[in-house]
């Protein structure tokens, strides 16, 4: 089936009436055997004949073909993969619109991509055992009440969010119901995100993250919610700062599991992350929507972007200004000792933000750490095809130390 036969049969998508609301665009996708035109209204979209584009996405003929494979090879598996990561394709367009039909676009680009899910063992889960409550943490900035999800007992394991997420992220490893049996998974909303709300005293001024910042709340939570020496599993923002903690803080860190960890992830900042004339809840969600892997069960992969669509205003870009300007794996990497804080790092092979190549930069720099290519998944290994994640997320906690 080819690109326009793909298009029209997923055309009448209901999820595509829900993200674009209001929408009006015309996108020209272009060497794809033919020339395609498409208006985006309000949801609906409908092929043109000779509008003039707002958009238009161009690649050659054999870069639309290796689209249409089943599933596509990494960076062909979504729009904001082709836009941003992959230099066969070249869009042109007013940013900003862009910006406002990226929701429509990936959804529409995750239909014609759509490939059937990576088999994998089911696994005993069950939500009810993942209790949830307020902690009041002194934080270096003041006092804040964060909101921390846990289960099980055991050796603990501190689990870290993605940029502009929270906690929901790790349901799958809390809910694990043999994995709660050997270890105390805890996984925070860090402040200002997802259930926790800002320190106390803070004004309202801009938000942004910094490794020093992020390391203060985190040492906190680990002296003052867990109280002993833990493994940290962190996912991409949240891998970057278990990687600082093995190098500034070892005497808190037992071991470190960095899930999707850049090197260095330039260019994950846009303004039209927190910018008014843009839906940051339809953009961000789309966003990060095309980190995922196209055979990662859809279910899971809606879910996980559903997260990013109820983040506050200008936290995730704030995240990001840790993420993607300050980390540098080139600095950090070189100074943790693994002799005596084991390292793990997983890596999706459809994760351009944080790429396998990024991983074996890191692992050159950490001798005696543990590098896995986990093929298949994507950015949100955790959360978008839990199942598959699990063995790779088993022999890193054994590499790491294993349960006592």
């Amino acid at each position: 089936m080819g690109l326009r036969a793909r298009i029209a049969a997923a055309a009448g998508d209901p999820e595509l009436r829900r993200l674009g609301a209001g929408l009006v665009a015309v996108l020209r996708i272009d060497g794809a055997g033919d020339d395609i035109l498409l208006r985006l209204d309000d949801g609906a979209v409908v092929f043109e004949g000779r509008a003039a584009p707002d958009i238009v996405l161009s690649a050659a003929d054999a870069d639309w073909a290796r689209l249409l494979t089943l599933p596509p090879p990494p960076r062909f598996q979504a729009f904001t993969a082709l836009a941003i990561a992959n230099p066969a394709f070249t869009l042109t367009g007013d940013p900003i619109v862009i910006a406002r039909a990226r929701a429509v676009i990936e959804r529409l680009f995750e239909l014609v991509v759509l490939s059937p899910a990576a088999p994998a063992p089911a696994v005993a889960r069950r939500m009810s055992q993942i209790e949830g409550r307020y902690h009041r943490v002194v934080l270096p900035e003041g006092a804040a009440e964060l909101y921390v999800e846990s289960a099980g007992s055991g050796r603990p394991i501190l689990f870290l969010h993605t940029a502009g997420a929270d906690s929901r992220q790790f349901h799958g490893q809390l809910a694990d119901v043999a994995l709660a049996a050997e270890w105390r998974l805890v996984a925070p909303d860090m402040p200002f995100h997802g259930r926790s709300m800002p320190p106390d005293g803070w004004q309202g001024e801009p938000y942004r993250l910094s490794g020093a910042r992020y390391l203060g709340w985190c040492a906190a939570i680990i002296e003052q919610v867990i109280g002993e020496k833990a493994i940290v599993a962190g996912g991409s923002m949240g891998a970057a700062l278990a990687l600082l903690l093995a190098a500034e803080r070892p005497d808190l860190v037992a071991g470190v599991i960095a899930i999707e960890p850049p090197f260095r992830s330039k260019g994950r900042r846009n303004p039209y992350q927190h910018h008014v004339g843009v839906h940051a809840g339809l953009h961000n969600a789309a966003f990060v929507r095309g980190l995922m892997s196209p055979t990662s069960p859809i279910d899971s992969r809606r879910r996980a972007a559903w997260i990013y669509s109820q983040g506050a205003p200008e936290i995730y870009a704030g995240d990001l200004a840790f993420y993607s300007d300050e980390f540098d794996g080139a600095e950090v990497a070189p100074r943790i000792d693994a002799a005596r804080t084991p390292v793990s790092l997983l890596c999706g092979t459809y994760d351009y933000s944080a790429t396998p190549e990024d991983g074996a930069k890191l692992a050159a720099l950490i001798p005696g750490a543990d590098l896995c290519v986990m093929e298949g998944l994507g950015h949100f290994p955790m959360c978008e095809h839990a199942d598959l994640f699990r063995p790779h997320l088993l022999a890193a906690l054994a590499h790491v130390g294993g349960p006592r």
